[in-house]
């Protein structure tokens, strides 16, 4: 693999990492501490911080994407090329999934405590949702589910496609990671109930699979009538509707770029 496309997978690795570790982190310390040392807005808050922090470390690299949905839409709408689809996909996977161990063993006496020591996915003493995303006993996954994560997606990607379209009268480069911290935690405001606003495969999948490593099991993959697969599917299709939604509506107005 080339030498450029290895550090941007550093970059990747690195930048979805520090979302993951403070926007589970974020949870954790909410649910474990039984909403005693935070509450709903602390959680959309370490998510749009933990975005914000992750592109500052990352957006010099490799443009920090920290999402295989953002990765997609750039490569259908922008011309990334496709041979760097899967290792961006990758990196982003091995990220989120580093970021939950190391938030399961900061926790991990607490979690103890919490639960007794028998890890539970959903209930009283459910502790899964901490890293994945479970919805509301009344959503369903199609349409219902579907129709959740598409919007969130498809909302993320035309904020970012204006936030970073210099022919929009984009704000200076270091303003940038702020407000798509604040986009995030925007998402989370408005459209969090039904089902975490699961926006981001990588955020999704790769702590699911750690969760099923570390010991929840297979029903992380069961629960919510096998609800796993929504959070990929969703927001991949998100994605991308909101990057042609954004090109249709302004991108295709602006004269040719210089």
């Amino acid at each position: 693999m080339p030498r450029p496309v290895i550090r941007e997978m550093a970059a990747e690795l690195l930048g979805t990492f520090l979302l993951i570790v403070f926007g589970c982190g974020s949870v954790a310390q909410v649910v474990l501490s039984g909403r005693t040392s935070g509450e709903y807005l602390s959680i959309n808050l370490g998510w749009g911080l933990g975005v914000m922090l992750g592109v500052y470390a990352a957006a010099g690299v490799s443009g920090a994407h920290l999402n295989p949905a953002v990765t997609l839409a750039l490569a259908v709408r922008r011309r990334f090329p496709w041979s760097k689809l899967a290792p961006y996909c990758l990196a982003q996977l091995a990220g989120a999934f580093l970021a939950s161990a190391v938030v399961y063993a900061t926790y991990v006496e607490a979690l103890g405590e919490f639960d007794g020591g028998v890890r539970q996915v959903l209930g009283p003493q459910g502790t899964a949702g901490i890293w994945a995303t479970y919805p509301q006993p009344y959503l369903s996954v199609v349409p219902g589910g579907l129709i959740d994560q598409i919007v969130g997606t498809a909302l993320l990607v035309i904020c970012i496609f204006a936030l970073t379209d210099t022919r929009n009268s984009a704000p200076v480069s270091y303003l940038t990671p702020a407000l798509v911290g604040a986009v995030v935690v925007a998402i989370g405001i408005a459209f969090g109930h039904n089902a975490g606003y699961a926006i981001n495969p990588a955020r999704d999948l790769g702590p699911r699979l750690f969760t099923f490593l570390a010991g929840w099991g297979s029903e992380v993959f069961r629960a919510g009538q096998h609800w796993w697969w929504v959070p990929i599917v969703g927001p991949s299709v998100g994605g991308v509707l909101g990057g042609w939604i954004y090109d249709l509506l302004i991108a295709r107005h602006h004269p040719p770029a210089s």
